[in-house]
């Protein structure tokens, strides 16, 4: 079976997994991008997924303006459709929050996190071709959690008992991803998402290295302070090459 094949089956798996799993308020809409956009997000895996990566960066979840819409790991539109060269029809969620409708391509607004992650990889690797070579970018956990007012909550802000079971099925589902990719490395976006793969996979024999970079997000006060110059600071002072 082809590796992208294989990465979907492990995603269908975790959908299921996920699929009756229930979360209280103030969570009132839960999306997965993985079911209503896997065109695109089909796509982005047969175009570049492959084994041996050198480094694996692992996001925390998806973003409503980002992912949300493209399928695409910090999918902002406009990288995915001009940079990434991905596009195609994203369906919606079951239950669509009113507050923040899927688009797909058509969204208007743009994702900062994706923007700021892609366009610092575009700056310096020049073509998707060159950076995914020896690199690779997916997301911790597929679901996306808003409140009534649109408000997004982060798997770190749901109740203990909500995130035991989240937790376990998206370790299960980043030791398979490592297990295909075989990544020397897996660099955490973020703190929440170099914690998880810290717990999920440091104590598995021949386990990737850990790392970790400051997340992109403009909600983080010292990532609107050149964050593209701060995460590459970062990465060589682990001996990451970015190459």
């Amino acid at each position: 079976m082809a590796l992208a094949d294989q990465l979907l089956a492990a995603e269908r798996r975790l959908g299921r997994e996920l699929a009756p799993l229930g979360f209280a308020a103030p969570v009132t809409h839960i999306y997965n991008p993985l079911d209503y956009a896997r065109r695109p997000h089909a796509a982005y895996l047969r175009r570049y997924a492959r084994a041996g990566v050198r480094v694996l960066y692992l996001g925390m979840n998806p973003g409503p303006f980002g992912m949300a819409q493209t399928g695409v790991p910090f999918g902002e539109v406009a990288k995915v459709r001009d940079w990434l060269g991905i596009e195609a029809p994203v369906a919606r969620p079951p239950r669509e929050h009113p507050r923040r409708p899927v688009l797909g391509f058509a969204c208007p607004r743009s994702e900062v996190s994706g923007a700021r992650l892609w366009g610092a990889i575009a700056a310096h690797w020049r073509q998707p071709a060159r950076f995914f070579r020896h690199n690779f970018v997916a997301n911790y956990c597929p679901l996306i959690f808003l409140t009534a007012s649109g408000r997004n909550r982060t798997p770190a802000q749901l109740p203990a008992a909500e995130r035991a079971p989240l937790y376990r099925a998206c370790d299960a589902a980043l030791l398979r991803l490592v297990e295909l990719l075989r990544p020397a490395w897996v660099v955490g976006v973020g703190r929440f998402a170099e914690q998880r793969a810290r717990e999920a996979l440091q104590q598995r024999p021949a386990a990737p290295r850990i790392g970790g970079i400051l997340h992109p997000s403009p909600a983080n006060p010292a990532a609107n302070q050149g964050w593209a110059k701060q995460a590459a600071r970062q990465l060589r002072a682990q001996g990451i090459c970015q190459s």
